[in-house]
C-alpha cells in the first residue's frame, strides 16, 4: 500500500509516535528521499582534505557522492557517477587525485566535476557529445562549510547552512573556542559501529536523559563499587572520571537541562553536564589563558554541553571533541562513525582524553554502548508485538519550557527533544504536493 500524505500525517500526534515509525520499509525508503536527501546532511571536516586533491566517497541518503578538494583549494562536493555510463568515478573511501578517471571507458573529470577526457573521441563526430558542454561534466552537490564542517545538500531549495544550524551553531563555536590556536583537526583512525536497529532509536537515545540510570545501571554500581574499593588516599582516575557520571542521578539530569531548535536540534546540558567535573589536563588552562585571557578562558570552559544533534546525520561532543555521524543502512540497520578531534595548541593529553573516551563509552568493545545496542535491539523486538500502537512521548509536555534565542529550553528529563525532532520528521515528510502520492 502507497501511503499518502495524509497517512503520514496520522502516525504522529503531539505526545506520541505510532511504532510504525521504526519498523516500516516504506517509510524508510521515504525518509531517504524526504529527509537524507532533501536537507542539509553532515559531509565531513575540512581537515580530512587537507591537501588539494583529496577525497572521501560518501553517500548521502542512497546517493553516492565524493567530497574533494580541488586543485584551487574549494571543497566541493560531486556526484560520485560518470555521466557516460554512470559508474562511479571514485571507487576507495578516500584517497588523493590528479583527477577522477572512470574505470569503465575511461572518461576523466577534474577535481572540480569538469570532463577533460574522453577516449577515442573521434567516434564521438557528428553526435550530440561535446566536451565542452557541462551537462557532460560531474554534477556538483549544494555544499557550504560552517567553520570547516562540510555539509551537502541535494535539494536546491531552503535555507542556507547557517540559517539551518540556527543557535545550535554555539556548539561548534565552543568546540573550536576549546582550541588555543583557535582550530580543530580530525586525527586518527574511526570507530565503526554497526547497530542493527532503526537509525531513529540511536538519535533518540542522544538526549534522552530518562534511560541512563537503568540502562546504565550496571556500569554505574561497578564503576563506584570500584573506586569504594580503592585505598582512601589512591588519586582519581580519568577512566573514573569518564565512567562514573553515566550513574548520576534523575535530579543531576534534569538540572542539566535541554535545549530544542527548528529543523529537530537540539542539546542537553548547559553549563553542567555529565562532562563538567572532570579532571583538569597539565598545561591545558595555562594555554587557554595564553590564548584567550582568564575572563575569555572561563567564559568558554563554563560551556558543558552533553549531546548537540544536528538533525538528522551529526551529533557532536564539544566538550570532549568528537562527533558521531548517522548512517542509516535499511530500516533495521544502521552505521555509526566516531571521530576524534584535535584542539590545536593543547598539549597531547586533550586528545589521549577524547580518544579514551571513544573507547569506553563509543567502541563497539564499549561498556555503556552496548548497553544502548541491547536496549535498541529490545524496542525493535518488544515494537513488533503490536500490543501497543503508539510510543508515549509525554514527558513534561508543556511544563518549564521557556524560550532560549531560537530554542527553547525544558528540565532535562523532558521528552521536548522526541517531541521536536518527530515534529520536524513530519515536517520533512510532508513537504511535498498535496496531491502526489508518496
Amino acid at each position: 500500500m502507497t501511503k499518502t500524505i495524509e497517512d503520514i500525517k496520522k502516525l504522529v500526534e503531539p505526545d506520541r509516535i505510532h511504532r510504525s515509525l521504526y519498523s516500516d520499509p516504506e517509510l524508510f525508503a521515504l525518509e531517504q528521499e524526504r529527509i537524507f536527501e532533501s536537507t542539509w546532511v553532515y559531509m565531513g571536516h575540512e581537515s580530512q582534505v587537507k591537501e588539494n586533491g583529496d577525497y572521501m566517497t560518501l553517500n548521502i541518503g542512497r546517493k553516492p557522492v565524493i567530497m574533494v578538494r580541488g586543485r584551487d583549494g574549494n571543497i566541493n562536493v560531486l556526484h560520485n557517477q560518470c555521466t557516460h555510463r554512470g559508474a562511479k568515478v571514485a571507487g576507495k573511501k578516500c584517497g588523493n587525485a590528479r583527477a577522477f578517471r572512470c574505470c569503465y571507458h575511461g572518461w576523466t573529470f577534474k577535481t572540480d566535476g569538469t570532463l577533460i577526457g574522453v577516449p577515442h573521441k573521434g567516434g564521438y563526430e557528428e553526435t550530440h557529445f561535446d566536451i565542452k558542454d557541462p551537462k557532460f561534466s560531474l554534477k556538483v552537490v549544494r555544499s557550504q562549510s560552517y567553520r570547516g564542517f562540510i555539509f551537502a545538500n541535494l535539494s536546491s531549495k531552503g535555507a542556507d547552512l547557517k540559517e539551518f544550524l540556527g543557535d545550535a551553531a554555539s556548539s561548534i563555536d565552543n568546540m573550536i573556542e576549546r582550541s588555543p590556536g583557535g582550530d580543530l583537526e580530525i586525527t586518527g583512525g574511526v570507530l565503526r559501529y554497526r547497530h542493527n536497529c532503526n537509525w531513529k532509536f540511536f538519535v533518540d537515545n542522544l538526549n534522552d536523559t530518562m534511560h541512563p540510570m537503568v540502562t546504565h545501571q550496571s556500569v554505574g554500581d561497578a564503576c563506584q563499587s570500584y573506586i569504594d574499593e580503592l585505598p582512601k588516599d589512591t588519586p582519581p582516575t580519568r577512566e573514573m572520571d569518564i565512567v562514573a557520571p553515566f550513574g548520576s542521578s534523575y535530579e543531576n539530569f534534569d538540572m542539566m537541562g535541554v535545549s530544542v531548535g527548528p529543523k529537530g536540534h537540539a542539546f542537553t546540558g548547559g553549563t553542567d553536564s555529565i562532562h563538567s567535573n572532570y579532571m583538569e589536563v597539565d598545561g591545558y588552562i595555562e594555554a587557554m589563558h595564553k590564548s584567550y585571557g582568564e575572563e575569555k578562558t572561563k567564559e568558554i570552559l563554563c560551556v558543558n554541553r552533553h549531546n548537540t544533534i544536528y538533525y538528522p546525520s551529526l551529533t557532536i561532543k564539544g566538550a570532549i571533541q568528537s562527533i558521531r555521524i548517522i548512517r542509516p543502512i535499511s530500516v533495521n540497520e544502521t552505521e555509526i562513525e566516531t571521530w576524534t578531534f584535535r584542539l590545536k595548541g593543547a598539549p597531547d593529553d586533550m586528545l589521549h582524553r577524547t580518544m579514551l573516551y571513544s573507547r569506553l563509552i563509543n567502541s563497539p568493545s564499549s561498556m555503556v554502548g552496548s548497553d544502548d545496542l541491547e536496549a535498541y535491539t529490545r524496542l525493535s523486538e518488544g515494537l513488533m508485538s503490536g500490543g501497543s500502537e503508539w510510543v508515549d512521548m509525554s514527558r513534561f509536555i508543556g511544563r518549564e519550557e521557556r524560550p532560549d534565542g531560537n530554542m527553547t529550553r525544558a528540565i532535562g528529563t523532558s521528552d521536548i527533544s522526541l517531541r521536536n525532532q518527530y515534529a520536524a520528521w513530519l515536517g520533512y515528510m510532508t513537504d511535498v504536493p498535496q496531491q502526489e502520492e508518496l
